[in-house]
């Protein structure tokens, strides 16, 4: 698996103004081959901005790239110059390939105790 994240620094004031944008856009990551989930993170404030994070899940680092390449990845950012306003500075950028994976599915199973 393959993690794609973004942060984002927004300006004070404009949370619900960012968090629109990101409600309301064609995101077209549904119909991309390879994509598993998306999750827009809420971070600390600090005295001029709000940390913001994207947070996309991806089969394998090809699948992201070549969603980067697509059609899909150009329609979802067309209008993404509109809105330099609400940010303090550009998104960066940080890609990560999964080297472990645990879920509440990998517990083991509790050993029944001598009571029972």
């Amino acid at each position: 698996m393959f993690i794609a994240m973004n942060r984002f620094k927004v300006r004070l004031g404009y949370e619900e103004a960012f968090e629109c944008i990101w409600r309301e856009r064609e995101s077209h990551l549904h119909l991309v081959d390879g994509f598993i989930a998306f999750h827009l993170l809420r971070g600390a404030e600090a005295d001029d901005h709000t940390l913001y994070a994207s947070h996309a899940l991806w089969r394998d680092r090809a699948a992201f790239e070549a969603w980067t390449h697509s059609e899909a990845f150009r329609e979802a950012h067309k209008n993404a110059g509109q809105n330099r306003h609400v940010y303090l500075a550009g998104p960066q950028f940080e890609g990560f390939d999964v080297v472990q994976r645990l879920s509440a599915d990998d517990a083991p199973e509790a050993e029944p105790s001598a009571n029972q």
